[in-house]
């Protein structure tokens, strides 16, 4: 069975690193096609040890932002 999760990529220094928002899940690559890649490898690791029972439905939309906030400083 196949299941669609929504995943964020974002650039830290040399690294790039990827995010799966269902199931908090973190890897990192060199590019952005390895991070992806390393990635899906970390997810069905996950989803093989702990299971896909409770999974959370894809709601299909993430929306990202920048959000500024103070930083108290």
């Amino acid at each position: 069975m196949s299941r669609q999760l929504n995943a964020v990529i974002t650039k830290e220094e040399n690294w790039y690193v990827a995010r799966c928002v269902e199931l908090g899940v973190v890897s990192q690559g060199k590019s952005i096609e390895e991070a992806k890649a390393n990635l899906k490898e970390a997810v069905e690791l996950s989803l093989e040890s702990f299971g896909a029972e409770d999974l959370p439905e894809n709601t299909g939309e993430v929306i990202l932002y920048p959000l500024e906030v103070a930083s108290g400083r």
